[in-house]
C-alpha cells in the first residue's frame, strides 16, 4: 500500500487529508486537556467535601462510636482517592497533553516542507510541459510556413511568365522555411523528449516520494493517537491498585460497624452510677397507726433521696447539650456521678503513668549522658547536664505526687461505686443481702471516731461486750479501720436525706421531732441517738462481742454513723443492746439536729 502508486493523481485530497488527520489530533488534544482539567476539579472537590465534613473539635467525643470512626476513615481514604485523581490528571497532563501538543507543532512543519516540495515538483512539470507546447507551437507555425514557400515556389516554376531570378527567389525562401521547419521539428522532438522524461520522473519518483513523506507522517499521527491512548489507559490503571484499597479501606470502615460495642459505649459513656429510686409506698390516712407511718414516712424518705440522686447526677453541670451532661470543672471530678467519676480518674492515672515513664526514661538517658561525660570530660561538661537533671527530677517528683493523689480518688471511687452497685433493687427484690463489711475481730486494728467515744459503755443483751476483747485491746466503740467496698452507703442516704431536707424548705421539722419524742425514753446521757434506721436485710454476730445481731424489718437507733469502714453503731430500742452492723444492711434516717451538724 503506497500512497505514490495507488494515489497518483489525489494530490489535493491527500494534502486535505493530512491536514484533517492533524486538526484531529489537536481535537484529541483539547480533550485529554479538558478531562484534565476535570479531574482536578473533581479532585478539588472531593478534597473539599472531606474537609467540610472532617469532625469538629466540639464533635471529637460523638466520634467514639463506630459508624463515626467509619465515616472518619471513610473520609480519609476518600481525600487518598481524590489525591489518585489529581496524579491521574497530572500524568495526562505531562505524558499526554504536552506530547500531544508537540507532536502536532511536529507535524505540521513536516507537512509543510512535503507540500512545499510537492508544490515544486508539479512546478517542474507544468513548466517541462509548458516548454513542450511553446516548442509544439513553433513547429506547427514553422511547417506552415514552409508549405506556403513551397507552394509558392511551385507557382512560380510552373509560371513561364516570370523571370528566372524571381522563380530563384521563391526557390531559396523555399529552402530557408524548409529548414527553419526541419529545426522547429528538431526542437520539439528534443522538448517532447525533455517533458515526457520529466513526466515520468514526477510521476514515478518525485510525486510518489513526496506521497510516501505524508503517508509516513499520517502513520506517525495515526500510531502516536494510538500509543496516546494506551498511555492514558496505562495512567489509569497505575493508580487502580491503590484506589482498590481505599475501596477495600472504605469496605472495612464499614464492617468495622458493631451495633453490640455501641450500644455498650453508651452504657459506659452515660452510666451515672447513682442507685434506682425504690417503689413508692402505701401512706395510711391521718390519725393511723404511728409506727407505720413512720414506716412508710421512711420509705417515702428513700425514694426521694435515690432520686434525688439520679436526678441530680443530671443536674451536675448547666446542661450545654448531650455531650457535656458529665463533664467536670473540678480537678478531682468530685462533681460527677460515681461511674464518670470513676471513668474519668482512671484516664488521669493513666495519662499520668505514661508522664512518669517518659520523664523516667528522660532522667536515665540525662544520668547516662552525664556518666559518659564524666568519663570521657572531653565530649562534654557534666555540669551542663546537671541543671536538666534537677529539673527533671523535680519535675517526676510533681507527677509522682499527682499519681499518688489520683490513685487514692481512684480506690475512693472504685469503692464508692462497688457500694453502690451492691445496693441495688434487684438485689432487694431478690432477697439477696450484699456482702457485709469487714469483720470486727480480736485481731482487728482499734479505732477511736472521737474523744467521747472511749468513755461509752457497753450494752447488755446477746450482742453486748464486757470491756476490751483480744490483745489488740478493742473496745465496743472500736472497729476495723480497713472498709469494704460496700462502705459509706450508709453514710451516703444520710447526706443525700440531709440534702433533701435542707433543700427542700417543705419538710415538716415536726415530724422529726415526734421521732424524738419517740425515743425519748431510750437515751442515755453519755451517748445521744443520731437518729434510726430500718434493717433492710437479717445479719448474724460474729461472735467477737463487738457485733450485733438483727432481723429483717427491725428498727433501731443510730448511735454513730458510719465513718468510712462500712460499720455503723446501733442500740436496741427495748433492750438497750449497743453494737455495730453492716452499714448496707440498713437505711438510716438521721434527725434534724444530728444533720445540722
Amino acid at each position: 500500500m503506497n500512497w505514490g502508486t495507488e494515489l497518483w493523481d489525489q494530490y489535493e485530497n491527500l494534502a486535505a487529508h493530512t491536514h484533517k488527520g492533524i486538526e484531529f489530533l489537536d481535537k484529541y488534544g483539547n480533550f485529554v486537556k479538558e478531562r484534565c482539567a476535570i479531574e482536578l476539579e473533581y479532585a478539588g472537590k472531593l478534597r473539599r467535601l472531606v474537609k467540610n465534613y472532617q469532625p469538629k473539635r466540639k464533635e471529637e467525643d460523638e466520634y467514639q462510636y463506630t459508624p463515626c470512626k467509619a465515616f472518619r476513615q471513610l473520609l480519609q481514604e476518600l481525600g487518598d482517592f481524590a489525591g489518585q485523581r489529581e496524579v491521574v490528571a497530572e500524568n495526562l497532563q505531562s505524558n499526554v497533553v504536552r506530547e500531544l501538543h508537540l507532536l502536532a507543532k511536529e507535524l505540521r512543519e513536516e507537512r509543510k516542507q512535503h507540500l512545499n516540495e510537492g508544490a515544486r515538483q508539479t512546478a517542474i512539470l507544468n513548466a517541462a510541459i509548458g516548454a513542450l507546447e511553446r516548442a509544439r507551437r513553433t513547429y506547427e507555425r514553422a511547417a506552415r510556413e514552409s508549405e506556403r514557400a513551397l507552394e509558392a515556389f511551385q507557382r512560380a516554376d510552373a509560371d513561364l511568365n516570370l523571370s528566372r531570378a524571381e522563380v530563384e527567389k521563391q526557390k531559396a525562401n523555399m529552402k530557408l522555411r524548409s529548414q527553419a521547419s526541419e529545426d522547429a521539428k528538431q526542437e520539439y522532438t528534443d522538448q517532447l523528449r525533455k517533458t515526457n522524461e520529466a513526466q515520468r520522473q514526477h510521476y514515478e519518483q518525485r510525486l510518489p516520494h513526496v506521497f510516501k513523506q505524508l503517508q509516513d507522517l499520517d502513520e506517525k499521527r495515526i500510531k502516536n493517537i494510538k500509543n496516546f491512548m494506551l498511555s492514558s489507559v496505562d495512567v489509569e490503571r497505575k493508580v487502580f491498585p491503590i484506589i482498590m484499597q481505599c475501596l477495600e479501606g472504605m469496605e472495612q470502615a464499614a464492617n468495622n460497624i458493631n451495633e453490640k460495642e455501641d450500644t455498650q459505649l453508651v452504657i459506659d459513656r452515660y452510666k451515672s452510677g447513682f442507685v434506682p429510686p425504690e417503689d413508692f409506698q402505701f401512706e395510711p390516712a391521718a390519725g393511723g397507726d404511728t409506727t407505720d407511718s413512720s414506716t412508710n414516712h421512711h420509705h417515702h424518705h428513700n425514694h426521694l433521696t435515690a432520686a434525688r440522686g439520679t436526678v441530680s447526677g443530671n443536674r451536675i453541670k448547666k446542661r450545654g447539650g448531650l455531650l457535656s451532661i458529665f463533664s467536670s470543672n473540678k480537678e478531682d471530678y468530685s462533681d460527677l456521678p460515681p461511674n464518670q467519676k470513676k471513668k474519668k480518674l482512671q484516664a488521669k492515672v493513666h495519662e499520668l503513668t505514661k508522664q512518669v515513664a517518659q520523664e523516667q526514661a528522660a532522667m536515665e538517658g540525662l544520668m547516662k549522658m552525664k556518666g559518659v561525660y564524666e568519663t570521657n570530660p572531653t565530649l562534654g561538661d557534666p555540669m551542663t547536664v546537671e541543671g536538666q537533671l534537677n529539673e527533671c527530677c523535680d519535675k517526676l517528683k510533681k507527677l509522682r505526687t499527682q499519681l499518688r493523689k489520683f490513685e487514692e480518688l481512684l480506690a475512693d471511687a472504685n469503692s464508692q461505686v462497688s457500694a453502690t452497685t451492691l445496693h441495688t433493687l434487684p438485689a432487694r427484690a431478690n432477697g439477696a443481702p450484699p456482702a457485709p463489711a469487714t469483720s470486727i475481730g480480736s485481731n482487728s486494728e482499734s479505732l477511736s471516731r472521737s474523744a467521747s467515744e472511749s468513755s461509752v459503755s457497753t450494752g447488755t443483751g446477746a450482742g453486748g461486750t464486757g470491756g476490751g476483747v483480744g490483745s489488740g485491746g478493742v473496745t465496743a466503740g472500736g472497729r476495723t479501720a480497713g472498709g469494704s467496698p460496700e462502705s459509706g452507703l450508709g453514710g451516703e442516704l444520710a447526706v443525700a436525706h440531709a440534702d433533701h431536707t435542707n433543700g427542700d424548705g417543705d419538710h415538716d421539722h415536726d415530724h422529726d421531732n415526734d421521732h424524738e419524742s419517740d425515743f425519748d425514753y431510750y437515751y442515755e446521757p453519755d451517748l445521744q441517738p443520731l437518729g434510726y434506721c430500718m434493717a433492710l436485710y437479717a445479719f448474724e454476730a460474729n461472735g467477737t462481742g463487738s457485733t450485733m445481731r438483727m432481723e429483717c424489718g427491725e428498727r433501731l437507733l443510730v448511735l454513730e454513723t458510719d465513718a468510712g469502714d462500712g460499720w455503723t453503731r446501733v442500740r436496741r430500742r427495748h433492750t438497750r443492746e449497743e453494737g455495730f452492723v453492716p452499714t448496707t444492711y440498713i437505711a438510716t434516717t438521721l434527725y434534724a439536729d444530728a444533720r445540722d451538724h
